[in-house]
């Protein structure tokens, strides 16, 4: 049929007198290979023409339908709208050549905000780490005043199990506990040191060689208004002492507890309250009658002090009061004249003052024997 579509390569024609023609020798596989390849090209090139067509063809749909200044409310055609023109192989429609021959890429139109214009992309990798400035144990590891080694930290070379064991260890010899208690001789009993209020051998280490008190933990629980401890402030406090007091260990000897409030605070010091006492007592009051009276003596102190900065306030609020009142009456055109005028009858008035008497405040008041005009005194 003459609408068939030819194909490639044609198909062999029959020969019309089978004597006269030779019958055609087989392609070899190399011919076959060549005629294939070329009707790939063929067949590419074809799809290129086509794609350029209909590119073609869409562009200038674009270009009528823009120029044609649609009107309101009337519908676009679907050929003007369609994407289906756009060729397949390609992103963007505005690129005629491919990202492998440079053409149009989106990426690059892309542009950072306006925040991110000054941003600088660091290469981690290259730089070097100068701890901000301060010398560390690389720089000096030999130099001790320098770095102390942190000593609750494990160390690399042991085990989980071996740095438990070394922490346990330690606790114990700081407590004077277990293998770390000091030993006791049968032998020389007069050099063992035994409770003072039971007579055990098994006393509290740590509060004798701190303290200096060789008490055992029974008799800590069974005697707490002697054997219990006290802070800094209630010592302070209570008993009246001062801080070089509290400071000096060989005063009054004290414990270091970390801070439970927080942390990063000093350490807490807690003293012994038969101590404390003692000292209190006996070398700084004499008494505990005599503690009671300082005790007395410092509470009406501190009521006076703080009345007296209360009567101060209050008188300078009672000036302050009455020349205000005295400037807004004279603003308002109120009664009363200048100061020292004579009231009602337009002369200026004398006063003549009295002797000054103390009023239940303390200070002296005199009065105008006439008019009876009162004036505080202070006398300096």
């Amino acid at each position: 049929m003459a609408s068939e579509r030819p194909s490639t390569p044609p198909p062999p024609q029959a020969a019309t007198n089978s004597r006269s023609t030779v019958p055609a020798s087989p392609l070899t596989p190399e011919q076959v290979k060549r005629i294939e390849i070329s009707r790939l090209k063929a067949k590419a090139l074809r799809d290129q023409r086509e794609a350029e067509s209909r590119k073609q063809d869409s562009v200038a749909s674009l270009k009528r339908s823009d120029s044609a200044n649609i009107a309101a409310g009337q519908k676009r055609t679907h050929a003007a709208i369609s994407t289906s023109n756009v060729p397949a192989t390609l992103r963007d429609g505005r690129s005629k050549d491919g990202p492998k021959n440079g053409g149009f890429r989106p990426l690059d139109e892309i542009q950072p905000a306006r925040n991110f214009t000054k941003y600088v992309e660091y290469d981690f990798s290259k730089m070097t780490d100068t701890k901000g400035g301060f010398l560390t144990a690389e720089d000096d590891p030999h130099n001790k005043a320098l770095y102390a080694p942190n000593t609750d930290d494990k160390p690399a070379h042991m085990t989980l199990k071996e740095w438990e064991r070394h922490q346990l260890l330690r606790s114990l010899r700081d407590r004077r506990e277990g293998p770390f208690e000091p030993g006791l001789s049968v032998l020389k009993k007069e050099e063992n040191k035994m409770c003072r209020e039971c007579g055990s051998l098994e006393i509290d280490w740590k509060w004798e060689e701190i303290l200096s008190c060789a008490i055992c933990n029974t008799c800590k629980e069974k005697f707490p208004e002697k054997y219990s401890l006290l802070t800094k402030t209630e010592a302070r406090e209570d008993y009246l002492l001062t801080d070089p007091e509290l400071k000096d260990e060989e005063l009054l000897p004290h414990l270091e507890r970390p801070n439970p409030h927080k942390s990063t605070w000093n350490n807490m010091m807690l003293f012994l309250r038969y101590q404390v006492e003692e000292y209190a007592f006996g070398k700084k009051w004499g008494s505990a009658e005599a503690l009671d009276e300082e005790f007395d003596k410092r509470e009406k102190d501190k009521k006076r002090r703080k009345e007296d900065k209360f009567k101060s306030k209050l008188q300078e609020l009672k000036k302050k009061t009455r020349v205000d009142a005295y400037r807004r009456s004279r603003k308002a055109g109120g009664g009363g004249g200048g100061f020292g005028d004579e009231m009602g009858r337009g002369g200026k008035h004398t006063h003549v003052w009295g002797r000054a008497v103390e009023n239940d405040e303390g200070i002296g008041v005199k009065k105008c024997v006439e008019c009876g005009m009162e004036v505080e005194e202070l006398e300096f």
